[in-house]
């Protein structure tokens, strides 16, 4: 990703680029104001204590309903927290709502399971409201439950003989809208009978960039070469994807029309979103955009949260955790997410924190090494505010929503602006205030200040902690690190005995 960011300046900018509708330019709108919407939704939206939609909401309404609608793809680089997730789902269930046939028609792809959770919250909170269904294929259940909540599978009359190629009911779609993150997508295109995208309309393409940077076993091309499969002279290479079940004469009845030119209609689209959207036109051909339309907030690439407080805080290495802990109890009990710079780091820290006593806040890990189920409960509970302090890797960094997060701290100096940029986003969300801080050894000023610049972004403030917060931590430090020893030593030994490295020792990599 670095070298990414260096390179950036050499790369020549797509033309569409180069003309963006600013969404800065348009003010938030009440619902009572929105122009077409479903009577159904708009209950829906307010169930939800929503009232009005922001700036990229209401620019992505503008743009995909009503004449015209969705025309054209949509390329949506926006900050982290400005309603991006609800630009995309309204607009999508508000055009599906007027179709009856039950099949699968739009695809969020995301690049983490609890993203794709997320989400899928958000279209389940509005689409049944339209009698719409939403499924989720992330791998969080085996892949036999999700394929019984994905397809449906009528029972046959007794007594009644049928061609199987002429009985299309046979395996049914039981969702209209389907989040899924890549591996499990393709687990199901490639072994699931009846799963098909032959009827697809929208695909929406979450975090951009992350999904474009890492291959994820080829799903892109994958469904792209599959959606086209309604063109005639892609059916050859079509019936190499598809499932087995799904013939040429099959994919030939799928039910979509000849429109404009002979080209299949309504025709597949897309919309692609980042708070940090890549420009580099190698990158963004794998998406095959028809006429793009690019969608961005002013005219800077890297922005940050409009209402965010930036802070630096210098620290000697070998007490960096000690200043932790002080500026945790400087900010109270308010929810607090930490970053580290990976996942042995967050559970090494986490653990370390935990051992100092008397602290009076709940502190938690979340983190890769850890299993699905234990993500979610301790997010869970970090929502409810159970939890005070959640210690990250950058696991969380990407379009998590959490409410309240009052404070995002980098206990380790993020490498590059885009990971900056999103750390600092779980805060000073939908228009809320918050406060980013960063731990700083001497010698990481000078990079720290350069990093800032890519945002265009000079007003992160020294934030300094007095003395009675930290003297009395000293003692109570000497021992934490003691038990932190203990703690290590214990685990090496545990996981020897099975087979494992200790994550806490830092060998596992």
């Amino acid at each position: 990703m670095g070298a990414e960011e260096d390179k950036q300046k050499s790369i020549p900018v797509l033309p569409w680029m180069r003309s963006p509708i600013d969404v800065s330019s348009f003010d938030e709108c009440p619902l009572t104001l929105l122009p077409c919407l479903d009577p159904r939704l708009k209950v829906a939206l307010e169930n939800m204590e929503i009232s009005s939609l922001f700036p990229v909401q209401l620019a992505v309404w503008q743009e995909t309903i009503g004449p015209g609608s969705f025309e054209r793809d949509l390329c949506i680089n926006s900050p982290t927290g400005s309603g991006k997730t609800l630009a995309y789902a309204l607009p999508i269930v508000q055009m599906l709502s007027t179709r009856s046939v039950k099949c699968l028609r739009a695809l969020v792809v995301l690049p983490t399971r609890d993203l794709a959770l997320q989400v899928k919250e958000v279209f389940s909170a509005i689409a049944p409201a339209v009698g719409l269904s939403v499924g989720l294929a992330v791998g969080q259940s085996s892949i036999a439950d999700e394929i019984s909540e994905l397809i449906n599978r009528p029972k046959l009359q007794l007594g009644v003989s049928f061609d199987p190629e002429d009985f299309l009911p046979e395996l049914q779609s039981s969702v209209d809208i389907l989040v899924a993150t890549p591996g499990r997508l393709m687990d199901h295109i490639n072994n699931t009978k009846g799963f098909t995208l032959e009827h697809l309309c929208y695909l929406v393409v979450d975090e951009t960039d992350r999904l474009l940077r890492e291959a994820y076993q080829s799903w892109l091309p994958t469904v792209l070469q599959i959606t086209r499969a309604n063109d005639e002279s892609f059916l050859p290479c079509a019936q190499t994807f598809l499932p087995s079940p799904f013939s040429l004469k099959t994919i030939r009845r799928s039910g979509l029309e000849r429109g404009f030119k002979g080209k299949p209609y309504p025709r597949l689209v897309k919309m692609v979103l980042s708070a940090t959207l890549t420009q580099d036109p190698s990158k963004l051909a794998q998406l095959d955009l028809h006429h793009p339309l690019f969608l961005t907030t002013g005219q800077k690439r890297y922005q940050l949260p409009e209402k965010l407080q930036s802070y630096k805080l210098f620290c000697e290495s070998k007490y960096k955790p000690l200043y932790l802990v002080a500026l945790l109890q400087s900010l109270g009990e308010e929810k607090c997410i930490v970053f580290t710079s990976s996942v042995e780091s967050t559970h090494r820290l986490c653990t370390l924190l935990n051992s100092f006593d008397n602290l009076p806040f709940k502190i938690k890990e979340y983190s890769g090494l850890q299993r699905q189920s234990v993500r979610s409960k301790t997010l869970k509970a970090f929502r409810k505010g159970d939890i005070q302090v959640l210690v990250s890797s950058d696991a969380m960094t990407r379009g998590m929503d959490v409410e309240g997060v009052r404070n995002v701290v980098n206990y380790d100096m993020p490498a590059y602006i885009k990971t900056y940029i999103h750390r600092a986003g779980r805060t000073a969300r939908a228009g809320q205030t918050g406060c980013c801080f960063t731990l700083l050894r001497e010698d990481e000023v000078k990079r720290f200040n350069k990093l800032l610049r890519k945002a265009e972004n000079n007003s992160c403030s020294k934030y300094s902690l007095p003395s009675s917060y930290i003297e009395p931590l000293h003692s109570v430090y000497e021992s934490a690190l003691e038990k932190l020893k203990e703690t290590v030593e214990m685990e090496t030994s545990r996981k020897r005995k099975t087979g494992f490295k200790s994550s806490l020792s830092g060998e596992r990599k």
